[in-house]
């Protein structure tokens, strides 16, 4: 029962996320399109951590650095948004599968395949 109310917990703060990074002012912040594609919560809800895709990221340092300096908003806006006991402190991770994906896709399109006629 505890991990369905944790997994419902993750898709609202992911839902809740992605709606906010796209009012986050900060210039290191809005390099590309950002997709939130996963969200882990601990158990006692303390600590989230939110697996960000960025379609177009010019620096990742300063992408990060954005990112913790606006934590702090963007902790207290899920507090508004959500009704939890404790808001859980934003752990924010970079994915890179779908800049990965892209480039397997684009090493297959590349390759001269022979075709057998039988």
């Amino acid at each position: 029962m505890a991990s369905n109310k944790l997994a419902r917990t993750n898709d609202d703060i992911q839902f809740v996320i992605s709606n906010l990074l796209r009012e986050v002012k900060d210039p290191r912040v809005q390099q590309g399109m950002i997709s939130v594609t996963r969200v882990e919560t601990t158990g006692d809800l303390r600590y989230s951590k939110i697996w960000l895709s960025v379609l177009g990221l010019k620096d990742e340092k300063e992408f990060k650095k954005g990112l913790k300096s606006a934590s702090g908003w963007l902790r207290k806006e899920l507090a508004n948004h959500m009704k939890l006991r404790y808001t859980p402190e934003l752990i924010f991770e970079l994915d890179h599968s779908i800049e990965y994906g892209a480039h397997i896709n684009e090493i297959i399109n590349s390759l001269e395949i022979e075709e057998k006629d039988e």
